[in-house]
């Protein structure tokens, strides 16, 4: 049964949510003390990212739960409007498989914080960050189960263990393996669209749209035959998995350098803005193309045989959309206004975990059997409508909620297993 790409969630989801979420803080300057301990300040703009890309993966995440995601005629079969298919083609080519690689970048930057809230607390990192991933794990396993098959926090479980291993490395090496990851990773993709196009002649039609046919049935099934469907859906996504990890992976050392030197909470400087916008530049002039490549492929008008190469493309050029994205929001931010707008991201930012899994859960009770069962028979312009409606519920329900608590319901839960009955002089 065919399962489309399941790399987008997050983290993301997922915990580029969880590993900033409840670590987002930076040493240096303290607010106030807790037991005699002091409490280093947030980084806002961290924060604001991760609220940033929390969106992005809720659109993703929306085509694949509504059942749109994959087909070329923009959802909803035959009756798909003009406005469905350029909503649909849009998001695939700006939005698609780049906001969980700026989850991964976050999952590595976030992954210094957690060392250096170890160091603070003279605390052992290793056993720490352990408990953190196993927590992480059981928490993603859950997902992928009951509520969405395309979870991401398990992978980012297991990938976690690299930046574990490789946590003392030097970040100018580190940098480097993330290039060498990256140029591989490219190189075998390069070879399978090559493939694909030289020797697909789009045969099997019949057969993939017998498998949506099923689908469709399961999700709009009971609650048994939905946790049926996703577990069926697990070997597509172990593949989905061995062709995005080493994206993910480039990703998690890219953030790691990053922490390190804290390029995201650097003092704002001529040299630090000439610096993002060429970074802006270059990820648009990259990105842009590749993106709508994708969505040509995609959505249309291309053909179905080029589908998989140009998706292909488009993942590779990803990282530089997703470098754009994040350097003119950091730029942004810089600004009056953009300050404001980082306000109002970040406290999403700060409980993206809980936002996230809050999310997938009302996704299942809107498009399958646990609630409405409208799984296929919604447009793409109505199903990311209502995503983009829910996440403003979600950014002025955060805002409330960290008005009085410093992290989400399953942040502090993370966090509780990551500590393990260690106090807790900051919570």
């Amino acid at each position: 049964m065919k399962r489309p790409e399941t790399a987008e969630s997050p983290a993301a989801t997922g915990t580029g949510a969880a590993g900033g979420a409840a670590a987002g803080t930076a040493g240096g300057a303290t607010a106030g003390t807790a037991g005699g301990v002091p409490r280093p300040h947030r980084i806002v703009e961290v924060d604001a990212l991760r609220g940033f890309a929390l969106c992005g993966i809720f659109l993703a995440n929306v085509l694949v739960m509504s059942g749109i995601d994959g087909l070329r005629d923009g959802g909803a079969g035959p009756t798909a409007s003009g406005l469905d298919q350029v909503a649909h083609w849009l998001v695939v080519a700006l939005v698609q498989t780049k906001f969980y690689l700026l989850f991964s970048f976050l999952f590595g930057y976030s992954f210094t914080l957690q060392m250096d809230a170890a160091e603070r607390d003279v605390a052992p990192f290793a056993p720490r960050m352990l408990r953190r991933l196993l927590g992480l794990f059981v928490l993603g396993a859950l997902h992928a189960v009951l509520l969405y098959p395309g979870d991401i926090l398990t992978t980012y479980a297991v990938l976690g263990l690299i930046l574990l291993a490789a946590r003392a490395v030097d970040p100018a090496r580190m940098w480097r393996a993330a290039l060498w990851v990256y140029g591989v990773v490219a190189g075998l993709y390069l070879l399978l669209g090559l493939a694909v196009a030289l020797v697909d002649t789009g045969e099997g039609d019949e057969g993939l749209a017998a498998s949506a046919a099923e689908l469709a049935a399961a999700y709009r099934g009971g609650p048994a035959d939905v946790v049926r469907a996703n577990m069926d859906a697990w070997s597509d996504i172990l593949a989905g998995l061995l062709m995005m990890g080493g994206m993910v992976v480039a990703a998690f050392l890219a953030g790691f350098v990053a922490g390190r030197r804290r390029l995201l909470a650097g003092t704002d400087s001529p040299a630090r803005a000439t610096r993002l916008r060429r970074i802006c530049l270059w990820g648009l002039v990259v990105g842009l193309p590749g993106g709508a490549l994708m969505a040509a492929g995609t959505v249309g008008p291309l053909g179905a045989r080029w589908q998989i190469p140009t998706f292909i493309l488009g993942m590779l050029t990803a990282p530089a959309l997703s470098a754009a994205y994040a350097s003119g929001l950091l730029l942004w931010f810089t600004t009056p206004r953009g300050a404001r707008l980082a306000a109002r991201l970040a406290p999403a930012g700060r409980m993206a975990l809980t936002n996230y899994l809050v999310q997938s859960l009302v996704m299942a009770l809107v498009f399958t059997g646990y609630g409405a069962a409208l799984y296929g028979r919604v447009g793409a312009a109505a199903a990311l409508g209502g995503a983009l409606l829910f996440y403003g519920f979600q950014l002025v329900g955060s805002a409330r909620l960290m008005k009085h608590h410093r992290l989400g319901p399953v942040e502090r839960l993370l966090r509780a297993v990551t500590l393990w009955g260690r106090p807790t002089p900051r919570a």
